[in-house]
């Protein structure tokens, strides 16, 4: 008897471990919407063990962060590389998860040769309109069935509303996106379809957002969902920005999906840009927290995510899934955007894969709600 409690005293003085949690994420959540995370290589091939113990536990849907993308999954014309996608996808099925896909269409972390021909030139919109069906047939059909949503395009409106200049607009217009959700949807008619974005909350980005769904269902073409990146800082959006624009694309007939959450605690040199090729030179004064996080930061912090989980809850009816962008501190692309080098506190768990307090105060709201 003895022995027990020194035991448990040695527990109760070392702090419950993320896998001894008095509650968890995925079932506080379970009646209301998917909780998620994205998955890196090391969660994936299972070398990043206690990450893996902790999305297991805890999540009920997961995303690529990365191996899905184009630049990955074909790397040379015509010669596809599954393996990283394979065992992710695997990794869902034999954990009965949400799986999601992302991302099919993104200016971003594409391969280069998907716009040129062989004298480095922009191809012909009928090239790249094959190309784009490829692809998208190729991916989505392998996985058929096993991945349950697609982010089809990605990040391909400009927050005062108006389109990127990308090459996939450049050569074809806005055309390109209805184009991208015809083929996803030939390729699995039973998957959901996501439009997926950043700063996702400006009301002319929403305003545009909105009639493109319109105009895609106007013309017979299936999007089941915006998928609202979420990504953070302390001071803005306001909660009451964020909520009316998950009002706008629910009343637009879309569920909304919280697609990349996390908050960041530390001081911005702009706005919330999440377009990884805005980053600027490192300052130390953007780098303020080296050590941890100080206590008023971080209750301020606490409630910064309690006010966004209360919003979640509030429009549960409205909300597929809420997605972390990843599962730990030491994982967050944050360590390094938009200045590289720093020290970043924004997801659930911390550096030793222990859940923060945090997360048991959104369990807690979770059950009254």
């Amino acid at each position: 008897m003895k022995r027990i409690l020194i035991g448990l005293a040695a527990l109760t003085a070392s702090g419950l471990s993320a896998q001894r949690s008095d509650g968890t994420l995925k079932r506080a959540f379970q009646d209301k919407f998917y909780i998620g995370t994205a998955m890196n290589l090391p969660q994936i091939d299972g070398t990043d063990k206690k990450a893996v113990a902790i999305i297991r536990n805890q999540f009920s849907s997961i995303v690529a962060e990365n191996c899905m993308k184009s630049m990955f999954l074909q790397p040379t014309e015509g010669k596809f590389f599954f393996d990283d996608a394979d065992k992710f996808v695997d990794f869902g099925i034999k954990n009965n998860m949400f799986i999601i896909g992302h991302t099919l269409i993104w200016h971003s972390q594409l391969p280069k040769w998907f716009f040129s021909d062989k004298n480095g030139k922009d191809v012909s919109p009928e090239v790249l309109k094959q190309r784009m069906k490829s692809h998208i047939t190729t991916v989505v059909s392998r996985y058929k069935g096993k991945v349950k949503g697609w982010d089809v395009v990605n990040e391909a409106i400009l927050e005062d509303g108006t389109y990127r200049k990308s090459k996939f607009y450049e050569i074809l217009g806005e055309d390109f996106i209805p184009l991208a959700f015809q083929y996803a949807q030939e390729a699995d008619p039973n998957a959901e379809l996501y439009y997926n974005d950043y700063n996702e909350w400006y009301p002319e980005k929403v305003k545009t957002v909105i009639a493109m769904v319109e105009k895609l269902k106007s013309r017979g073409i299936r999007i089941d969902g915006v998928g609202m990146q979420a990504h953070v800082g302390m001071d803005n959006p306001s909660i009451d920005e964020y909520g009316k624009a998950i009002l706008a694309y629910s009343n637009a007939g879309v569920k909304v999906n919280i697609t990349e959450l996390e908050i960041s605690a530390l001081p911005s040199p702009w706005g919330s840009s999440a377009n990884v090729s805005d980053t600027v030179a490192y300052q130390k004064e953007v780098n303020p927290y080296t050590k941890g996080l100080p206590r008023e930061v971080e209750m301020k912090w606490e409630k910064r995510y309690l006010d966004f989980f209360g919003l979640f809850l509030q429009h549960k009816d409205k909300i597929r899934r809420v997605t972390l962008w990843g599962v730990t501190d030491k994982q967050s692309w944050k360590n390094d955007f938009p200045v590289k080098g720093r020290t970043d506190y924004p997801l659930l768990f911390d550096r030793k894969d222990q859940e923060k307090p945090v997360v048991q105060k959104i369990i807690k709201l979770a059950e009254k709600n």
